[in-house]
C-alpha cells in the first residue's frame, strides 16, 4: 500500500488550492473527554494487555502492537470505555501503518462514543474525509465530508473539499450546488469569493455544458476579480447573446477599450468611425489615440491609412467643440428626442457632464427614440463619468429588452481596475494528481 499522507493541505488544483486539518498520531490519541460522571476505567484483567499494547506503540512496533489489540477480542463483554480505548490503540497502529481503512473502522467507533467531545469527533470526521480525498476515493471522501457537515455546515474547507471531490468524481451537478452554499455564505458574511471557487464552478458550468451559468459566474469574476482575460471571454458572450443589436457595437468597444481588450488593429479603426458616425468626434478621437499609443496603429502596410484616419478625426474634433451649441439649438428643434440624446452625451464626453446629462434627459423625456433603452443606457453612462454612481445604478437596473443595452448597462457597474496577473481564457478546472 502506498504510504498515505495524513496532512491534507495541498489538492494538486490547477490555480485552485484548499487544506484539510491533518489527521495525524497525535490526533489519534484525541482526549477522551470530558464527562466526568461516565465510567472511565478498564477492568483489571485488562490492564496489563494494554500496558503492554502501550509500550509497543510507544516504540511504534506497530504489526505487534496490531496483534495484541486483536488478541483482546477474548475478553467479552467489554465496556463502553474499554472499546473506545482498543479503537483509539487500532487508529495509532491505523496511522503508523497507514491503514485508512482499519483507522476509518476505528474513527467510526471513536465518533459513536460518549468519550470525546463534539468537536474533537469533527475532527476526526474531517480529517478521515481529507485522508479518502488524498487517496482519490471521491465517494468515501464526500461520505466523510457530509457526516461532518450534518454536524456543523458552516465549515468553508470541508464544504471545498466535497465540492471538489465531486467535480473531481464527474459530478459537476454537485459539485455546483455544494459551491453554491459557499458562495451563499460568502455573501452572508459579506466575503468575497475566492477566485479558486469561483474558476471551479465555472469549470464546472462548463462540463454541464450550462452557458447560461457559466456567464453568470463570468459575471462574479470580473466583479470580484477583474482581469483582461476575464473581461473578454463575458465581452465575447455578451456580444454573441441572442439578440444583440449592432446598433450596440460602439458600447461593445467602449467596454473593450476600459477593460484593455483592443488587441487588434481593426477594432480600433471600426470604433473610430462608429464614433465619427455617431456624431462624436471627441470620443473617435479617444479611440484612435489608444490605438496610437497600443502601437497597434500608425505601423504595418496600413500606417498611412491610420495617419489619415487621425488627420481627419482630430479635423472634426476641433470643429465639433465650435459648433456644439448650434447643435443644442437644432436638437432642441427637432420633432423627437435623437437629436437630444446625442448632442447631450456629446457634452459629456466634452467635459459638461451636468449640461449633457440635462439635454439627454429632455430628449428621452421628448420621445420618438429609435430605442429608449439605449438611450437610457448612455443617460446611466453619463452619470456615471459625471460621478454620480448611485444615480447611474439606479437607471442600468431599470433597463429591461434583449437587445443587449440591459446587459452592457449591467457590465458598467463591474468596472473595476484591472488585475496585473493573467488568466486562461477560459477558467481551469482542478486536476486530480
Amino acid at each position: 500500500m502506498k504510504k498515505i499522507s495524513f496532512l491534507f493541505a495541498a489538492m494538486m488544483f490547477a490555480a485552485i488550492g484548499s487544506g484539510i486539518a491533518p489527521v495525524t498520531m497525535g490526533m489519534a490519541h484525541a482526549d477522551e473527554a470530558a464527562d466526568k460522571a461516565k465510567q472511565q476505567t478498564v477492568r483489571a484483567e485488562m490492564g496489563k494487555p494494554l500496558a503492554e499494547i502501550q509500550t509497543l506503540l510507544d516504540q511504534k512496533q506497530f504489526p505487534a502492537a496490531l496483534e495484541k489489540i486483536n488478541a483482546l477480542s477474548v475478553f467479552e463483554k467489554q465496556t463502553p470505555y474499554e472499546i473506545f480505548v482498543v479503537a483509539r490503540m487500532r487508529a495509532i497502529v491505523a496511522s503508523g501503518t497507514s491503514n485508512t481503512e482499519l483507522l476509518a473502522s476505528a474513527f467510526e467507533v471513536m465518533v459513536n462514543s460518549d468519550f470525546l467531545k463534539d468537536n474533537e469527533k469533527l475532527r476526526l470526521i474531517e480529517g478521515m474525509a481529507g485522508t479518502y480525498f488524498n487517496e482519490k476515493k471521491y465517494d468515501l471522501a464526500i461520505n466523510w465530508g457530509k457526516r461532518y457537515l450534518e454536524k456543523d455546515s458552516s465549515s468553508p474547507q470541508v464544504h471545498n473539499m466535497v465540492a471538489r471531490a465531486n467535480y473531481l468524481k464527474g459530478d459537476f451537478a454537485n459539485a455546483i450546488e455544494e459551491l453554491k452554499v459557499i458562495l451563499a455564505e460568502d455573501q452572508k458574511a459579506k466575503r468575497i469569493p475566492t477566485e479558486e471557487n469561483l474558476r471551479l464552478l465555472a469549470s464546472s458550468y462548463q462540463q454541464s455544458k450550462d452557458n447560461a451559468g457559466y456567464t453568470s459566474v463570468l459575471e462574479m469574476m470580473v466583479e470580484y476579480h477583474p482581469t483582461r482575460e476575464y473581461w473578454g471571454d463575458l465581452l465575447y458572450r455578451t456580444e454573441h447573446k441572442a439578440g444583440f443589436s449592432d446598433r450596440l457595437r460602439l458600447d461593445l468597444y467602449r467596454l473593450m477599450l476600459v477593460t484593455n481588450n483592443m488587441d487588434d488593429p481593426g477594432q480600433y479603426v471600426e470604433m473610430t468611425e462608429l464614433a465619427l458616425l455617431a456624431g462624436l468626434p471627441t470620443e473617435a478621437k479617444t479611440a484612435v489615440d489608444a490605438g496610437y499609443a497600443a502601437n497597434l496603429l500608425g505601423t504595418g502596410k496600413d500606417a498611412a491609412k491610420h495617419k489619415q484616419l487621425r488627420d481627419r478625426v482630430y479635423k472634426q474634433a476641433a470643429e465639433d467643440i465650435k459648433t456644439l451649441d448650434a447643435g443644442e439649438t437644432a436638437a432642441k428643434n427637432a420633432k423627437t428626442g435623437i437629436g437630444l440624446v446625442n448632442i447631450g452625451y456629446n457634452y459629456v464626453i466634452n467635459g459638461q457632464s451636468e449640461k449633457g446629462i440635462a439635454l439627454i434627459e429632455q430628449g428621452i423625456a421628448k420621445g420618438g427614440l429609435k430605442s429608449a433603452e439605449e438611450a437610457k443606457l448612455h443617460l446611466g453612462m453619463a452619470y456615471l463619468k459625471a460621478g454620480n454612481r448611485d444615480k447611474a445604478t439606479e437607471i442600468f437596473n431599470s433597463l429591461q429588452g434583449t437587445d443587449g443595452a440591459a446587459d452592457i448597462a449591467k457590465l458598467w457597474l463591474k468596472v473595476r481596475p484591472l488585475e496585473e496577473k493573467s488568466a486562461d481564457k477560459a477558467p481551469a478546472a482542478p486536476a486530480a494528481k
